[in-house]
């Protein structure tokens, strides 16, 4: 690989970076909003990096055409024993070669133009455990609001830890993915990440009635714990008999287990 394709493709990398965090929010399927600045910093060093080493090497391919025409043969290295200088011989070779697995690089940089992969959703959720939820000692009152939203780790604690069974006999409403759970029910889920995708976990709630919508599709859930279980132990089912079963567009803090935010820009999904 020649020095001015290593430019290049450093360049290619850098405009990937970009189109993905400031042309469109694509970035956000792999991380958080709060790694987008990062990743825009990063896209423009690739892209700065890459024109100057491709200035680089157009002119140190300059200036050895210039030492030539300059100096002619006048100047040639000789040994005492009448050979030409290995140096000189060498001359015009070319030490500037990458190894063709190098070209691998350019897959990646391509896909970031032209297709990037999706975000996580059902299929990951569905091969990994419902992340554990950190106990908790004591609860604040439920508001009065109905259908009270909540988020999904919420309302494990809730129905696993609250001694008081505040939540018995609430309507409340959730937003998540549909995530298909064979004949029994489907569950309700958030992917959380820390950084990026690669630490990825889930919070699921089951959902019990209502239309099942396709898989990965962002729905918000309204209805009631399902009774299963003893509520406020660890015996109770993680579950919601569902009333309504609305799809929503994806929010945009859809890696946290949050109440939802306003929707992304066009580019998210």
């Amino acid at each position: 690989m020649k020095r001015s394709f290593q430019a290049g493709l450093l360049v290619l990398c850098g405009l990937g970076l970009l189109h993905i965090s400031v042309v469109t929010d694509l970035c956000l399927r792999y991380v958080k909003e709060s790694m987008r600045p990062l990743l825009i910093a990063s896209g423009v060093v690739l892209v700065l990096l890459g024109i100057a080493g491709a200035v680089l090497d157009r002119r140190g391919r300059r200036d050895p055409e210039e030492h030539e025409h300059g100096h002619g043969h006048e100047h040639g290295h000789e040994h005492p024993n009448g050979h030409e200088d290995e140096h000189a011989q060498a001359h015009g070779h070319d030490h500037s070669a990458m190894p063709r697995v190098a070209w691998l690089l350019l897959l990646p940089a391509l896909s970031l133009l032209f297709y990037a992969p999706p975000a996580l959703g059902a299929y990951t959720a569905a091969r990994q455990p419902a992340k554990p939820v950190a106990r908790q000692g004591a609860f604040d009152p439920l508001p009065a609001t109905s259908p009270l939203p909540m988020t999904l780790s919420d309302f494990t604690s809730r129905v696993r830890q609250d001694r008081s069974r505040a939540i018995k006999g609430r309507t409340v409403t959730m937003t998540g993915i549909v995530t298909p759970h064979g004949k029994d029910g489907w569950d309700l889920t958030r992917i959380i990440i820390n950084c990026c995708a690669a630490d990825a976990q889930s919070v699921k709630v089951r959902i019990y009635g209502g239309p099942v919508l396709a898989a990965d599709t962002w729905v918000s859930v309204t209805g009631s714990w399902h009774p299963a279980g003893t509520l406020g132990t660890g015996s109770a089912q993680v579950a919601l008999d569902a009333r309504t079963v609305t799809k929503v567009p994806r929010p945009v803090n859809g890696y946290q287990d949050a109440l939802p935010l306003p929707t992304t820009r066009s580019g998210g999904s």
